[in-house]
């Protein structure tokens, strides 16, 4: 019996989402993609993109509890947000990893996440609750991601780091072993990684370095 589907969200990386959920129905049928929830401000219920409908706001799960959701938003503390106005709720979150992905057995998934397609995860990793790794990411042994993480497209990182709560690594960039990135830190595109980062931190350039320094719990606003 196929699982009901929806997604947070109707941006760039919810319909990503759209596109593993049809690569997994291809390979083995597991889902029924109903549609999209969404604040009123950021589509019209009916409205239909690629094939699929926005079926309201959250409020919608109230009357809804049997259904599977995912949060298609990329950006850490907006994804945040709108998980812990999901609460209350007695949610079921899907985690989705693309066919393409090579991983191996050695490997922890959280509820929630989302991979995409042609990434790499060697062994003893642990990735928790919320993450997002889009394509063509390199994950090296014994690495951890935490909640919320965003890992950019074409990011590589080597073995025994940590990327802690919120941390979100731009396009490109590389980070080398035995690393800790701080939570809710930014890596910019392109950036290589080459000493520990700071929490709420903003690092740039080869070598990376900070150029920023957020107050702490600046992901608790909504702006």
């Amino acid at each position: 019996m196929l699982k009901t589907l929806v997604i947070l969200g109707a941006g760039g990386f919810a319909r990503e989402i759209l596109d593993i959920v049809d690569s997994i129905n291809t390979v083995s049928p597991t889902w029924n993609m109903l549609g999209f929830l969404v604040d009123s401000q950021y589509g019209e219920v009916g409205t239909i993109i690629q094939e699929k409908t926005i079926l309201g706001n959250f409020s919608w799960l109230k009357e809804h509890s049997d259904v599977y959701v995912v949060c298609g938003v990329g950006t850490p503390h907006y994804r945040w947000h709108m998980i812990e106005r999901l609460r209350e709720l007695p949610i079921s979150f899907a985690t989705l990893v693309h066919p393409s992905v090579i991983k191996t057995r050695w490997i922890t998934i959280g509820k929630g996440s989302v991979i995409t397609a042609g990434c790499v995860l060697s062994n003893h990793i642990t990735i928790a609750d919320h993450v997002h790794i889009n394509p063509s990411c390199t994950i090296g042994h014994d690495v951890t991601l935490g909640p919320f993480v965003s890992v950019a497209p074409g990011v590589l990182v080597s073995g025994n780091v940590n990327l802690y709560e919120g941390v979100y690594v731009g396009t490109g960039a590389s980070i080398i072993e035995k690393k800790n990135i701080g939570a809710w830190s930014i890596v910019g595109a392109g950036s290589t990684v080459t000493k520990d980062v700071p929490a709420n931190s903003t690092v740039v350039g080869v070598p990376a370095k900070v150029i920023k320094q957020r107050p702490e719990g600046w992901h608790l606003r909504e702006d």
